[in-house]
């Protein structure tokens, strides 16, 4: 495992810590220091690709698997930190809006899919093509997030929420169910349309994480 991919890890580790972090004081959860999170997060997700990478040496598609869970984990912490800050600074938590603010969110998560999905996870380092794949990845991105929104707006607005959870609550376990949806489809387009084999190097070489800022 490079020290790239040690430091692409880490990064990620922490974007999932901060988000989280914010989500958790956003909720009032005060059962250990959130600052924990900054320190847990990095440090799991680098043991957890570590152990990928080793078994990824008789199985290469773990370690690749493992970078998209990784990259997924921190998208999904995106996703979620923007929709509950603009849900909370609006105070809106329910109707036709909840279709903006999760489209934003959504939208904001997937830019950040692209480049770290591109030039970590599937090593597509071909840059000639750009144009055209990144017409193939919006178009995937933008079924992504009419599933997603889809399945959020009909679980927070015309499904009434049930065994005792608030609106907010509520709007947040519609998110899993879309996050989840959302992410198979994504994969699947991603790994089989936009960053399909023939754009990828030979198996065998790790991507630097530098690679992202194309280095």
């Amino acid at each position: 495992m490079k020290k790239g991919d040690i430091i692409a890890v880490l990064i990620l580790g922490e974007i999932v810590a901060i988000f989280l972090g914010l989500i958790l004081r956003g909720f009032g959860f005060s059962l250990f220091p959130i600052w924990i999170l900054y320190i847990a997060f990095p440090v799991v997700a680098v043991i957890a690709n570590f152990i990928c990478y080793l078994i990824g040496k008789k199985i290469p598609v773990i370690f690749q698997f493992a970078k998209y869970v990784t990259v997924g984990l921190a998208n999904t912490a995106v996703d979620f930190g923007v929709l509950n800050l603009i849900m909370w600074t609006t105070g809106v938590y329910q109707g036709k809006s909840v279709i903006l603010f999760n489209t934003i969110s959504f939208l904001v998560a997937v830019t950040n899919s692209y480049i770290w999905n591109k030039f970590w996870t599937f090593k597509a380092k071909d840059k000639s093509n750009i144009p055209a794949q990144f017409i193939q990845f919006v178009i995937v991105s933008i079924i992504g997030v009419l599933i997603n929104t889809g399945i959020v707006y009909i679980g927070s607005s015309l499904i009434s929420p049930m065994f005792g959870f608030s609106a907010n609550a509520w709007t947040n376990i519609a998110k899993v169910l879309a996050t989840v949806v959302s992410l198979i489809w994504n994969f699947a387009g991603y790994k089989f349309i936009v960053f399909k084999k023939k754009d990828m190097p030979a198996q065998g070489g790790s991507a630097s994480g530098w690679e992202l800022c194309g280095i």
